[in-house]
């Protein structure tokens, strides 16, 4: 039976019950919907658009766990649908189809699960089913059917194609390579795996897990002492390791952006929680490559390629969708993203036609784990195969094979099958109880893989590849009845991770995974008998039972045939009374101009480990060149991640295309001071290639050989990676290849990670430097000044020397750990000069008087507009001239800092004055555009216009040391020095210290830094999950103060906070324990961003008002990121009352954080007020500007802006000048409410 609740003129939710309603259900589903109520009718007629009868969403999965956990059974879907007209078409039909009425039928699917086919033409299946194997293939596998005396089934032959496509088994870069009639010495594969062999450097793990590890510093543990129970946080000691990976996700984005790019983020998170027996993510990274955005009709350099029939969206929808997939899986999974590049990019010329039609779409990103863990074990005979996460859908049939083909080659209906679903709350889940498992005392985990392309078939047999496996078909978790067998175990359903575990470890798995109401699945068991079966214990279907060396096959060596096509390029022509006009043009690019539209839609702060994120200066813009996270909260030891990439510089010459990219990489990271200099870097490179077109993979080998010799000359590896060698758009009468692009991806041990530099000058400081890294001469090939001109030019710049490179990066590395560097950028999209104006755009009246002339290079178009690799920097002194000499380094000194609006520049007898604010303001005008698609209510405008008058400024209390020991002192006396709680080691638990609680619930991803910043300020802190109070393990009753987290509990379904309030209204234990809670008056509370909107949800801030405020949609309604400033208001909040009258930095991360309050301002006790009126400093639009504001007692403080992640001077995203501060102000609300207890 399918219920209605809602309007039919607008929402309507759809609601599919095995049963009748009870009166109870119904008001409990009402007050669900909003106080919707339901309709009494079976059918509505009207059109709406929803999502398709065959998906059920990941929207549906969470509503209908919502209403588990509020004591009602029966539900089994709950879908919303949308009113529209008869013509509405504004939908996308990937996703969502147009109903003609809603009724009964509306959710049945006519689909009978399919029977296993016995395939007797397995040539004839490969093209039906679009398998893309090869003709030798198809023969190796009549060979093995032949060899077993029997068909092989559809979910063999799926299987082999999925485990075995290029996608998985990399054959083309295993393969043999004859260019020009002459074979290679050796493969792609070995070429970069030469690397680690050459300079091992500190490499844990390498080519053979999910990630690489390199060996990183002693770190602190930070959790709480069991994960299987409501327990204390404590500290411990380990030694780490650094993963590193980066993934593409290139075909499902293309195809549906959103969740092709969602889905692309969450399998690379996986990839870093599967390293070794297990390990953790730590922050993400985004490459996003797209043809021209055509956001104006008149913009030149897209006019000269028309626009092509796009095959499924067009370029802007892939950068809006693709990037708010990205974004929105990281939000509520609970990772930062911190780094990332956006390239455009199409050229025709001689009928050859270029462009990212096929789009790049590279997820990547850091983590860590423990050296003790870090090489998996092999499993055992009896040992149990376990899935944690969702449950099978008809996901991606066949998505590893479709990403191994051009796009546009297959029939629709199998490239449909490549759209994702994306379910970052259960992946969250899933990610808790191994992250449970890893900071056990011993983690029991014998070996881990993740799910992904080729589903349980690809996963499960990985794990077992070297010892057999026998999988009960009964015990796989499915979605939807309709599966059939092939599709069950072939679907590549996401959020999902498959392990080995002993027996009689199972039971302690368990325990953790439902406390975190993670759905495990013991799903069958290791047979030592070197084969891979799928059976049904009840049915007795096998439809699969091969040997593993059949299923893993010796499929035939791949070989490559290609010659070297010698391409020649237009030159370059320029008129040099343009320069102003090509200046502006070239700062509208979208790989030159500004990506605020990227970075004000991304969590940038969650966990409270970020020490670097994309934004500098006082005015927040995103310029940094490197990306650096903490490894625990100590603040010192860290990892910086950076990006490098020069597909267009390849075009003309693939091995400078190659120096180009890691040369960048390196002028990226070189800001954050590494353990060992250079030694310390280890890359991933990422190929996305066009392979099998003439003259491409004989640029391939070239482009690869050169990674090779270059990172070798450097002294550096390649420990991992991964290819996209199918990188061509079909369409009906035309083909458009795609750049062959390497991204590569670094990264280091930050050992110090409050030196970083960012692109920021200062005023009161040294002289600007710059150095030609490349010793190259000044070349406009390939640059963004060719890309405006519609040319691409014959000759690029290189780098000429890598012992160069590795002196000059060691010695800047030397200069910044003595701080003698206070700016610094890297030369690379849009050349010096766009160097030069960035790294003045990020205050206001910053700018400078350069003179060039000693760079030697008479053509100032070809010196200011060259791509050449190379840095620009501040020095404190000239007493780094010295060090530079010393080096042989050849610097420039071109020039200093002035406070005004104006950038000139001097190049032999030409003066160029740019006024740095108009050039800003057009840099950003890219960002608005791309912006005004993605933000409401001409709230894009009021950025634009707004930016720049809203710099962050501050008011410290004048009380404020800066010092841990004096912001912890208390009149109480501690069980231990209060010196001693500024490190984290002091013994916890003594029963002389008050007892605080974190609250968090499925979903939520704050809990770490909440209970870190209440643990330093002297609490002891307890893990409670709602699990523990529903089910009665924890009662609250010996806690005096907790937190309610942020996050995004229950993905945010029916509006932030809704099902995790539904969980304490409708749970009788977790009710009564809140209540006598709030009862005390012993008693304190903060809810902080998903937890404020718990607390206003639940009516705790205003009891005494009928009618009640609410957090609800940002104006904007979109996610905001954004490091602002609040003003502390006069308050009597326990909390914050001596912070009176500062003005504080501070993180913001919501989608629904506007205080709307329907009583006057003085009904409300308001603590903190953002400190400009405006959008985007008020991100949300909130009534009376509010922030935070507290109950009449002051006792319970809710706030959105994120204290708990601002709570260190690295923490902020700008903070005072010259100052060393071992903790920010914000701590001292967390020591306010440890004192106000202890007084009790």
């Amino acid at each position: 039976m399918i219920h209605f609740f809602g309007n039919q003129n607008s929402n309507v939710f759809a609601v599919q019950a095995t049963k009748e309603l009870s009166t109870e259900t119904i008001t409990k589903l009402v007050w669900l919907f909003g106080n919707q109520p339901k309709i009494e009718q079976a059918s509505l007629d009207a059109f709406f658009v929803g999502p398709r009868a065959a998906m059920i969403t990941p929207w549906s999965t969470n509503a209908v766990e919502i209403t588990q956990n509020m004591g009602i059974d029966g539900i089994i879907r709950i879908e919303e649908f949308k009113a529209v007209t008869e013509d509405f078409k504004d939908y996308d039909p990937m996703i969502s189809e147009k109903f003609n009425g809603l009724n009964q039928e509306s959710f049945t699917i006519d689909v009978q699960p399919e029977p296993i086919l016995d395939i007797e033409d397995i040539a004839t299946y490969n093209q039906q089913e679009g398998l893309a194997l090869s003709d030798e293939e198809v023969e190796y596998l009549n060979d093995v059917s032949k060899k077993i005396g029997r068909a092989l089934t559809d979910s063999e032959v799926f299987g082999f194609s999925q485990v075995n496509s290029e996608h998985c088994r990399h054959k083309i870069f295993n393969g043999t390579f004859v260019i020009d009639g002459e074979e290679k010495p050796t493969s792609l594969f070995k070429l970069i795996k030469e690397t680690s062999k050459q300079h091992p450097n500190d490499i844990v793990s390498a080519y053979k897990d999910n990630v690489a590890f390199i060996k990183g510093p002693k770190v602190e543990q930070f959790a709480p002492k069991r994960a299987d129970v409501p327990d204390y946080y404590a500290t411990e000691e380990f030694d780490s390791v650094i993963s590193l990976k980066a993934e593409t996700h290139n075909f499902p984005t293309t195809v549906e952006p959103f969740n092709g790019a969602a889905t692309g983020s969450g399998g690379e998170i996986r990839d870093r929680l599967a390293g070794g027996k297990g390990s953790l993510p730590l922050a993400g990274t985004a490459v996003y490559m797209t043809s021209y955005s055509r956001l104006e009709k008149d913009r030149p350099w897209e006019q000269k390629f028309e626009a092509r029939e796009w095959l499924y969206q067009t370029p802007i929808d892939i950068l809006i969708k693709a990037s708010n997939g990205a974004s929105d899986f990281g939000n509520k999974f609970g990772q930062p993203l911190i780094c990332g590049s956006v390239l455009t990019f199409e050229h025709k010329e001689n009928a050859r036609k270029l462009g990212f039609d096929k789009v790049i779409m590279q997820a990547g990103g850091i983590g860590y784990g423990k050296v003790n863990q870090a090489i998996k074990d092999t499993p055992t005979k009896g040992d149990k195969i376990v899935i944690l996460g969702g449950e099978n859908y008809r996901i991606g049939m066949g998505g590893a094979a479709v990403s191994s083909a051009d796009t546009g080659e297959f029939e629709s209906g199998i490239e449909l099958n490549a759209v994702q679903r994306s379910n970052p709350e259960m992946q969250k889940r899933a990610a808790n109880a191994i992250r449970g498992m890893v900071e056990s005392d011993e983690n029991f985990i014998v070996s881990i893989h993740d799910h992904g392309a080729g589903g349980h078939l690809n996963c499960l047999s990985e794990l077992v590849e070297d010892t057999g496996g026998k999988i009960d078909l009964d015990k796989l978790p499915v979605g939807d009845p309709t599966l059939s067998d092939k599709e069950i175990i072939g679907n590549e359903s996401q959020e999902r991770m498959g392990l080995v575990i002993a027996e009689e470890h199972i039971d302690t798995l368990n325990k953790i995974a439902e406390r975190e109401r993670s759905p495990m699945y013991t799903v069958g068991d290791v047979t030592g008998d070197d084969r891979f079966t799928f059976q049904s214990k009840t049915k007795g279907n096998k439809p699969m039972d091969l040997a593993m060396e059949d299923m893993f096959g010796s499929s035939p060596k791949t070989v490559m045939t290609d010659k070297t096509v010698k391409r020649n390029y237009e030159d370059i022509t320029y008129t040099s009374d343009n320069f102003y006009e090509y200046l502006d043009q070239i700062l509208q690019l979208e790989a030159v101009a500004c990506k605020d539209w990227l970075t004000n839609k991304v969590d940038r702060c969650v966990g409270g480990k970020v020490a670097k994120q994309q934004c500098a200066g006082p005015l927040q813009l995103p310029l940094n060149n490197v990306g650096v996270m903490a490894l625990d909260y100590k603040g010192k030891e860290g990892i910086a991640t950076s990006i490098g990439h020069s597909p267009i510089s390849g075009l003309i010459n693939p091995i400078a295309g190659s120096r180009n990219s890691i040369t960048e990489a390196l002028t990226n990271i070189i800001w954050a001071p590494l353990k060992d200099g250079l030694k310390s870097v280890s890359l991933s490179a990422n190929w996305m290639w066009p392979c099998k077109n003439e003259g491409e993979d004989a640029r391939l080998y070239e482009a690869v050989q050169a990674i090779s010799e270059f990172a070798i000359d450097l002294g550096i590896n390649v420990p991992t990676g991964k290819d996209s060698l199918s990188m061509k758009q079909k369409y009906p009468n035309e083909e458009v290849i795609a750049p062959g692009t390497v991204v590569i991806s670094a990264a280091a041990n930050c050992n110090d990670i409050s030196k970083v530099v960012e692109p920021v000058f200062q005023k009161n400081s040294g002289d600007i430097y710059y150095i030609n890294l490349s010793q190259d001469d000044f070349k406009l090939g390939g640059s963004s000044f060719a890309q405006i001109l519609n040319k691409i030019g014959n000759d690029a710049p290189n780098v000429a020397n890598a012992n160069y490179v590795k002196t000059v990066f060691d010695t800047i590395q030397k200069l910044i750990k003595d701080e003698k560097i206070v700016a610094g950028h890297d030369v690379a999209s849009g050349g010096l000069i766009t160097t030069l104006l960035e790294m003045c755009f990020a205050d206001n009246n910053l700018g400078a008087e350069l003179d060039i002339t000693a760079l030697n290079e008479k053509d100032s178009f070809k010196v200011l507009f060259a791509e050449n690799s190379g840095i620009v920097f501040q020095a404190k002194d000239a007493s780094i001239e010295s060090t530079l000499s010393e080096a042989n380094i050849e610097f420039f000194n071109i020039g200093k800092v002035t406070e005004s609006n104006v950038l000139s520049i001097i190049n032999q007898a030409e003066v160029f004055t740019l006024t740095v604010s108009r050039l800003r303001d057009v840099w950003y005008k890219t960002s608005y555009l791309l912006d005004q698609k993605q933000t409401a209510n001409g709230l894009a405008e009021n950025r634009f216009n707004n930016y720049k008058n809203q710099p962050l400024q501050y008011v410290f209390p004048k009380h404020f040391t800066g010092k841990l020991a004096d912001v912890i002192a208390s009149e109480t006396k501690q069980s231990v020095l209060n010196k001693k709680i500024t490190t984290s080691q002091a013994p916890r638990n003594d029963k002389k210290r008050p007892k605080a609680a974190i609250l968090r619930e499925k979903g939520s991803n704050s809990e770490r830094e909440m209970a870190n910043a209440m643990y330093l300020a002297g609490f002891d802190v307890k893990d409670v999950h709602m699990t523990d109070l529903i089910s009665g393990r924890e009662t609250l009753e010996d806690i005096q103060f907790i937190g309610a987290v942020g996050g995004f509990s229950n993905s945010d379904v029916l509006g932030s906070a809704k099902g995790w309030a539904g969980a304490f209204k409708y749970n009788e234990k977790a009710n009564t324990a809140l209540k006598k809670f709030f009862k005390r008056e012993d008693t304190l509370s903060v809810g902080i961003c998903n937890g404020a909107q718990l607390w206003m949800e639940l009516d705790l801030v205003n009891p005494e008002h009928e009618v009640h405020g609410k957090l609800t949609y940002n104006d904007s309604g979109k996610h905001e990121s954004a490091f602002t400033s609040v003003k502390i208001q006069k308050n009597n909040s326990v909390m914050l009352s001596t912070l009176a009258g500062t003005t504080l930095g501070v993180w913001i991360s919501h989608g629904e954080g506007k205080f709307s309050l329907p009583y006057a301002e003085d009904k409300y006790n308001i603590c903190a007020k953002y400190s400009y009126e405006g959008y985007p400093h008020n991100p949300n639009g909130s009534n009376f500007n509010t922030a935070m504001m507290c109950d009449t007692t002051g006792r319970h403080l809710v706030t959105m802006p994120h204290i708990e992640r601002s709570t260190f001077q690295w923490n902020w995203a700008h903070y005072p000048e010259g100052r060393k501060d071992e903790v920010s102000p914000w701590l001292e609300a967390f020591v306010n409410a440890r004192n106000w207890i202890e007084k009790k």
